[in-house]
């Protein structure tokens, strides 16, 4: 688990802001598209067409899933897809708490919360 300073993730949220616009436009359109291609999948094992925009489908779960391993890969944690809400990692009093921030909060983080409270139990910096 990589451990951030406040800096650190604040110096971060201009790399990762994009992507989480990305991943939630994606989701949105992932879930949105879910039933049909839930319909697609048996009237193609039923030897029917299947979905015309399967194919973009299965591209949009692809750059769901690469972005979502880049996002890990970085040591950010995430929480919700639809809200872009993620977390860092730090440590405060020499105990590892989570940095909170999702799209729309402003420039820099400023809440934090206890790895067992999550979103519920955000305090102020």
């Amino acid at each position: 688990m990589k451990i951030f300073t406040l800096d650190e993730a604040n110096a971060m949220l201009a790399e990762v802001r994009p992507m989480l616009a990305r991943i939630k436009d994606h989701y949105a359109m992932i879930a949105a598209h879910r039933e049909a291609s839930q319909a697609a999948a048996s009237s193609a094992e039923l030897g029917g067409g299947g979905m015309e925009g399967g194919t973009k489908y299965v591209r949009v779960l692809y750059d769901l899933g690469k972005l979502t391993t880049e996002l890990h890969g970085l040591g950010v944690q995430l929480k919700d897809y639809t809200r872009g809400l993620i977390d860092f990692p730090t440590i405060r009093d020499g105990r590892v708490v989570l940095l909170c921030w999702q799209l729309g909060e402003g420039e820099e983080i400023e809440w934090w919360h206890e790895v067992e409270d999550g979103f519920a139990g955000r305090q102020r910096l």
